[in-house]
Protein backbone atom coordinates (compact mmCIF):
# COMPACT_ATOMS: atom_id res chain seq x y z
CA UNK A 1 0.00 0.00 0.00
CA UNK A 2 1.59 3.48 -1.15
CA UNK A 3 0.03 6.69 0.60
CA UNK A 4 0.91 9.81 -0.48
CA UNK A 5 -0.24 13.40 1.39
CA UNK A 6 -0.21 16.45 -1.65
CA UNK A 7 -1.21 20.24 -0.66
CA UNK A 8 -4.06 22.39 -1.92
CA UNK A 9 -2.77 25.92 -2.72
CA UNK A 10 -3.59 29.79 -2.69
CA UNK A 11 -2.64 32.25 -5.41
CA UNK A 12 -1.89 35.77 -4.24
CA UNK A 13 -0.80 37.12 -7.93
CA UNK A 14 -0.32 36.12 -11.46
CA UNK A 15 -3.02 34.26 -11.95
CA UNK A 16 -3.86 34.08 -15.90
CA UNK A 17 -0.25 34.86 -17.10
CA UNK A 18 0.27 30.79 -16.75
CA UNK A 19 -2.08 30.12 -19.09
CA UNK A 20 -0.38 29.45 -22.51
CA UNK A 21 -2.01 31.77 -24.62
CA UNK A 22 -0.15 34.72 -22.70
CA UNK A 23 3.17 32.75 -21.22
CA UNK A 24 4.31 31.34 -25.29
CA UNK A 25 4.40 35.21 -26.40
CA UNK A 26 4.64 37.15 -23.00
CA UNK A 27 6.20 34.85 -20.35
CA UNK A 28 4.35 34.67 -16.99
CA UNK A 29 4.63 35.08 -12.99
CA UNK A 30 2.90 33.69 -9.93
CA UNK A 31 3.92 34.40 -6.03
CA UNK A 32 1.60 31.22 -4.56
CA UNK A 33 2.36 28.79 -1.39
CA UNK A 34 1.11 25.30 -0.76
CA UNK A 35 -0.97 25.09 2.45
CA UNK A 36 -1.60 22.17 5.21
CA UNK A 37 -4.74 21.46 3.70
CA UNK A 38 -4.22 18.05 1.23
CA UNK A 39 -5.59 15.41 -1.02
CA UNK A 40 -4.42 12.07 0.39
CA UNK A 41 -4.17 8.82 -2.64
CA UNK A 42 -4.27 5.21 -1.53
CA UNK A 43 -2.88 2.92 -3.85
CA UNK A 44 -2.78 -0.96 -3.09
CA UNK A 45 -2.94 -4.05 -5.01
CA UNK A 46 -6.50 -5.53 -5.93
CA UNK A 47 -6.82 -9.11 -5.35
CA UNK A 48 -7.92 -9.87 -9.11
CA UNK A 49 -6.77 -7.95 -12.30
CA UNK A 50 -9.75 -5.62 -12.23
CA UNK A 51 -9.46 -1.52 -11.29
CA UNK A 52 -11.03 0.00 -8.81
CA UNK A 53 -11.20 3.79 -8.15
CA UNK A 54 -12.88 5.35 -5.48
CA UNK A 55 -13.77 9.19 -5.28
CA UNK A 56 -17.13 11.01 -4.74
CA UNK A 57 -18.59 7.33 -6.52
CA UNK A 58 -16.52 3.75 -7.00
CA UNK A 59 -15.92 2.55 -10.29
CA UNK A 60 -14.61 -1.03 -10.31
CA UNK A 61 -13.84 -1.71 -14.50
CA UNK A 62 -11.66 -4.24 -16.05
CA UNK A 63 -9.54 -2.05 -18.49
CA UNK A 64 -8.18 1.63 -17.99
CA UNK A 65 -9.97 2.46 -20.83
CA UNK A 66 -13.58 1.56 -19.68
CA UNK A 67 -12.60 4.57 -16.26
CA UNK A 68 -15.01 7.61 -16.48
CA UNK A 69 -12.57 9.56 -14.43
CA UNK A 70 -10.30 10.98 -16.87
CA UNK A 71 -7.25 11.98 -14.40
CA UNK A 72 -6.87 8.37 -12.50
CA UNK A 73 -7.37 6.89 -16.25
CA UNK A 74 -4.75 8.94 -18.01
CA UNK A 75 -1.77 8.80 -15.01
CA UNK A 76 -2.46 4.51 -15.01
CA UNK A 77 -1.84 5.13 -19.32
CA UNK A 78 1.19 7.50 -18.42
CA UNK A 79 2.68 5.15 -15.56
CA UNK A 80 1.59 2.06 -17.88
CA UNK A 81 -0.28 0.73 -15.22
CA UNK A 82 -2.79 -2.04 -17.18
CA UNK A 83 -4.49 -3.65 -13.75
CA UNK A 84 -4.98 -5.16 -10.08
CA UNK A 85 -5.37 -1.88 -8.53
CA UNK A 86 -7.16 0.19 -5.78
CA UNK A 87 -7.23 3.76 -5.92
CA UNK A 88 -8.97 6.14 -3.26
CA UNK A 89 -8.67 9.68 -2.35
CA UNK A 90 -9.58 11.66 0.05
CA UNK A 91 -9.65 15.44 0.42
CA UNK A 92 -9.48 17.76 3.62
CA UNK A 93 -11.40 20.74 1.19
CA UNK A 94 -14.09 20.11 -1.60
CA UNK A 95 -13.80 20.35 -5.04
CA UNK A 96 -14.56 23.64 -6.79
CA UNK A 97 -12.94 25.82 -4.36
CA UNK A 98 -10.28 27.45 -5.82
CA UNK A 99 -7.59 25.80 -3.93
CA UNK A 100 -6.12 23.95 -7.11
CA UNK A 101 -8.24 20.15 -6.05
CA UNK A 102 -7.49 19.14 -9.68
CA UNK A 103 -4.34 19.38 -9.83
CA UNK A 104 -3.22 18.08 -6.21
CA UNK A 105 -5.25 15.31 -7.63
CA UNK A 106 -3.00 14.28 -10.43
CA UNK A 107 0.58 15.49 -8.78
CA UNK A 108 -0.57 12.97 -5.59
CA UNK A 109 -1.56 10.31 -7.81
CA UNK A 110 1.38 10.27 -10.18
CA UNK A 111 3.32 10.23 -7.03
CA UNK A 112 1.45 7.48 -5.77
CA UNK A 113 1.66 5.30 -8.81
CA UNK A 114 5.10 5.84 -9.71
CA UNK A 115 6.35 5.11 -6.07
CA UNK A 116 4.24 1.74 -6.37
CA UNK A 117 5.96 0.69 -9.19
CA UNK A 118 9.31 1.28 -8.08
CA UNK A 119 10.04 4.68 -9.00
CA UNK A 120 10.16 8.15 -7.09
CA UNK A 121 10.19 11.19 -9.19
CA UNK A 122 11.09 13.93 -8.43
CA UNK A 123 8.71 17.50 -7.84
CA UNK A 124 9.62 19.12 -11.03
CA UNK A 125 8.45 15.38 -13.34
CA UNK A 126 5.49 15.38 -10.77
CA UNK A 127 5.04 18.58 -12.07
CA UNK A 128 5.30 18.68 -15.58
CA UNK A 129 3.73 15.03 -15.91
CA UNK A 130 0.37 16.33 -14.38
CA UNK A 131 0.52 19.55 -16.56
CA UNK A 132 1.36 17.20 -19.63
CA UNK A 133 -1.92 15.36 -18.61
CA UNK A 134 -4.25 17.66 -18.11
CA UNK A 135 -3.22 20.40 -20.65
CA UNK A 136 -1.86 18.42 -23.47
CA UNK A 137 -3.93 15.04 -23.56
CA UNK A 138 -7.17 16.36 -21.98
CA UNK A 139 -7.66 19.95 -22.93
CA UNK A 140 -8.41 21.79 -19.78
CA UNK A 141 -8.36 25.39 -20.13
CA UNK A 142 -5.75 25.78 -17.41
CA UNK A 143 -2.75 27.19 -16.35
CA UNK A 144 0.50 25.64 -15.05
CA UNK A 145 0.74 27.06 -11.08
CA UNK A 146 -1.35 24.52 -9.54
CA UNK A 147 0.80 21.15 -10.31
CA UNK A 148 3.92 23.33 -9.72
CA UNK A 149 2.50 24.51 -6.53
CA UNK A 150 0.89 20.90 -5.28
CA UNK A 151 4.43 19.15 -6.59
CA UNK A 152 6.68 21.69 -4.47
CA UNK A 153 5.26 22.85 -1.82
CA UNK A 154 5.85 26.25 0.45
CA UNK A 155 6.01 29.84 -1.10
CA UNK A 156 7.48 30.38 -4.10
CA UNK A 157 7.52 32.06 -6.90
CA UNK A 158 7.23 30.50 -10.23
CA UNK A 159 8.04 31.95 -13.58
CA UNK A 160 6.40 30.39 -16.81
CA UNK A 161 8.88 30.89 -20.31
CA UNK A 162 7.87 31.31 -23.53
CA UNK A 163 9.89 28.20 -24.05
CA UNK A 164 7.24 26.40 -22.20
CA UNK A 165 9.62 25.66 -18.93
CA UNK A 166 9.39 26.98 -15.39
CA UNK A 167 11.43 28.30 -13.36
CA UNK A 168 10.95 28.27 -9.40
CA UNK A 169 12.21 30.52 -6.95
CA UNK A 170 11.88 29.29 -3.32
CA UNK A 171 10.31 32.22 -0.58
CA UNK A 172 12.09 31.93 2.78
CA UNK A 173 10.82 34.16 5.30
CA UNK A 174 12.33 34.62 8.48
CA UNK A 175 10.82 33.13 11.67
CA UNK A 176 8.98 36.67 12.19
CA UNK A 177 7.72 36.79 8.53
CA UNK A 178 6.24 33.02 8.78
CA UNK A 179 4.45 34.10 11.56
CA UNK A 180 2.97 37.45 10.58
CA UNK A 181 1.75 35.65 7.58
CA UNK A 182 0.13 33.18 9.44
CA UNK A 183 -1.09 35.70 11.79
CA UNK A 184 -2.55 38.13 9.35
CA UNK A 185 -3.87 36.30 6.06
CA UNK A 186 -7.40 35.22 7.05
CA UNK A 187 -9.66 33.26 4.34
CA UNK A 188 -13.23 32.07 4.13
CA UNK A 189 -15.67 29.94 2.44
CA UNK A 190 -18.08 31.60 0.11
CA UNK A 191 -20.07 28.16 0.18
CA UNK A 192 -20.32 28.31 -3.48
CA UNK A 193 -18.90 25.89 -5.50
CA UNK A 194 -18.00 26.01 -9.73
CA UNK A 195 -15.91 24.10 -12.23
CA UNK A 196 -13.13 26.84 -13.01
CA UNK A 197 -12.85 25.48 -17.38
CA UNK A 198 -16.16 28.14 -18.34
CA UNK A 199 -14.65 31.28 -16.64
CA UNK A 200 -10.82 30.46 -17.84
CA UNK A 201 -12.40 29.32 -21.66
CA UNK A 202 -13.64 32.32 -21.68
CA UNK A 203 -10.50 34.24 -20.12
CA UNK A 204 -8.27 32.62 -22.81
CA UNK A 205 -10.45 34.04 -25.64
CA UNK A 206 -10.21 37.16 -23.92
CA UNK A 207 -6.47 36.98 -23.67
CA UNK A 208 -5.25 39.43 -27.01
CA UNK A 209 -7.55 41.54 -25.46
CA UNK A 210 -6.31 41.85 -21.96
CA UNK A 211 -2.52 41.90 -22.59
CA UNK A 212 -2.42 45.20 -20.59
CA UNK A 213 -4.13 43.70 -17.02
CA UNK A 214 -2.08 40.39 -17.95
CA UNK A 215 1.34 42.67 -18.00
CA UNK A 216 -0.34 44.30 -14.85
CA UNK A 217 -0.55 40.86 -13.20
CA UNK A 218 3.29 39.41 -13.61
CA UNK A 219 4.82 42.23 -13.21
CA UNK A 220 2.71 42.27 -9.90
CA UNK A 221 4.80 38.96 -9.06
CA UNK A 222 7.64 39.92 -9.97
CA UNK A 223 7.16 42.90 -7.48
CA UNK A 224 5.83 40.73 -4.69
CA UNK A 225 8.36 38.16 -4.95
CA UNK A 226 11.02 41.51 -4.85
CA UNK A 227 9.33 42.70 -1.81
CA UNK A 228 9.46 39.26 0.07
CA UNK A 229 12.58 38.33 -0.33
CA UNK A 230 13.72 41.90 0.39
CA UNK A 231 11.69 43.27 3.00
CA UNK A 232 9.70 40.07 4.22
CA UNK A 233 5.80 40.20 4.76
CA UNK A 234 4.43 43.38 5.34
CA UNK A 235 1.56 45.36 5.18
CA UNK A 236 2.17 45.83 1.12
CA UNK A 237 1.31 42.74 0.77
CA UNK A 238 -2.81 43.67 1.64
CA UNK A 239 -2.71 46.60 -1.35
CA UNK A 240 -0.96 44.20 -3.42
CA UNK A 241 -3.87 41.83 -3.29
CA UNK A 242 -6.19 44.28 -3.45
CA UNK A 243 -5.04 45.73 -6.59
CA UNK A 244 -4.74 42.84 -8.30
CA UNK A 245 -8.17 41.80 -7.30
CA UNK A 246 -9.61 44.93 -9.17
CA UNK A 247 -7.71 44.07 -12.14
CA UNK A 248 -9.05 40.25 -12.41
CA UNK A 249 -12.31 40.86 -12.46
CA UNK A 250 -11.68 42.13 -15.69
CA UNK A 251 -10.39 39.08 -17.25
CA UNK A 252 -13.62 37.78 -17.84
CA UNK A 253 -17.39 38.29 -17.07
CA UNK A 254 -17.76 35.03 -14.42
CA UNK A 255 -14.70 36.13 -11.86
CA UNK A 256 -16.67 37.99 -9.62
CA UNK A 257 -20.72 38.68 -8.82
CA UNK A 258 -22.93 40.77 -6.72
CA UNK A 259 -22.71 38.33 -3.59
CA UNK A 260 -18.91 37.96 -3.56
CA UNK A 261 -18.25 41.53 -4.67
CA UNK A 262 -20.78 42.70 -1.20
CA UNK A 263 -18.84 40.17 0.70
CA UNK A 264 -16.07 41.61 -0.44
CA UNK A 265 -16.57 45.28 0.21
CA UNK A 266 -17.77 44.45 3.66
CA UNK A 267 -14.74 42.91 4.57
CA UNK A 268 -12.71 46.13 3.23
CA UNK A 269 -14.91 48.14 5.36
CA UNK A 270 -14.37 46.14 9.24
CA UNK A 271 -10.60 46.47 8.74
CA UNK A 272 -9.29 44.35 5.87
CA UNK A 273 -6.38 46.12 3.79
CA UNK A 274 -6.84 43.79 0.66
CA UNK A 275 -7.93 40.01 -0.52
CA UNK A 276 -9.03 38.23 -3.16
CA UNK A 277 -11.00 35.78 -4.21
CA UNK A 278 -9.24 32.29 -4.59
CA UNK A 279 -8.79 30.71 -7.81
CA UNK A 280 -10.85 31.28 -11.19
CA UNK A 281 -13.46 33.03 -9.60
CA UNK A 282 -17.00 32.27 -9.17
CA UNK A 283 -17.04 30.98 -5.74
CA UNK A 284 -14.51 28.82 -3.22
CA UNK A 285 -12.92 30.64 -0.68
CA UNK A 286 -12.33 34.76 -0.13
CA UNK A 287 -8.76 35.47 1.33
CA UNK A 288 -7.97 38.53 3.12
CA UNK A 289 -4.64 40.35 4.31
CA UNK A 290 -6.09 41.68 7.96
CA UNK A 291 -4.79 43.64 10.95
CA UNK A 292 -5.70 41.03 14.22
CA UNK A 293 -7.64 43.51 15.92
CA UNK A 294 -10.00 43.45 13.09
CA UNK A 295 -10.20 39.74 12.82
CA UNK A 296 -13.49 39.33 14.59
CA UNK A 297 -15.11 42.23 13.38
CA UNK A 298 -14.61 41.19 9.84
CA UNK A 299 -15.71 37.87 10.65
CA UNK A 300 -19.12 39.04 11.61
CA UNK A 301 -19.61 41.24 9.13
CA UNK A 302 -19.32 39.07 6.37
CA UNK A 303 -21.08 35.41 8.00
CA UNK A 304 -18.48 33.17 6.84
CA UNK A 305 -16.80 30.14 7.72
CA UNK A 306 -13.37 31.06 8.27
CA UNK A 307 -10.52 28.49 7.59
CA UNK A 308 -7.71 28.29 9.55
CA UNK A 309 -4.30 27.46 7.43
CA UNK A 310 -0.49 27.96 7.57
CA UNK A 311 2.04 27.14 5.19
CA UNK A 312 2.96 23.81 4.38
CA UNK A 313 6.67 23.69 3.52
CA UNK A 314 6.37 20.08 2.10
CA UNK A 315 4.77 19.30 -1.30
CA UNK A 316 3.46 16.16 -2.45
CA UNK A 317 5.31 13.32 -0.53
CA UNK A 318 5.06 9.78 0.00
CA UNK A 319 3.78 9.06 3.89
CA UNK A 320 3.43 5.76 4.06
CA UNK A 321 4.39 2.04 2.20
CA UNK A 322 3.46 -1.20 3.21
Amino acid sequence: MIITKTPLRISFTGGGTDLPDYYLENGGAVVSSGINKYIFITVNKKFDNKIRVSYSKTEIVNEVEELHHELAKECLKLVGIKGGIEITSISDIPSGTGLGSSSTFTVGLLNALYTYVGYRPSAKELAEQACHIEIDVLKHPIGKQDQYAAAYGGTNYFSFNPDGTVTRKKIYLDDAGARKMRQKLVMFYTGMRRSADEVLTEQKKNTSSKLETLAFMKNQADCMYTELITNGFNESFGKALHEGWLKKQSLASGISNGAINELYEKAMESGAAGGKLLGAGGGGFLLFYCDEQYQDALEAAIGLRRMDFHVSQSGSRVVFIA
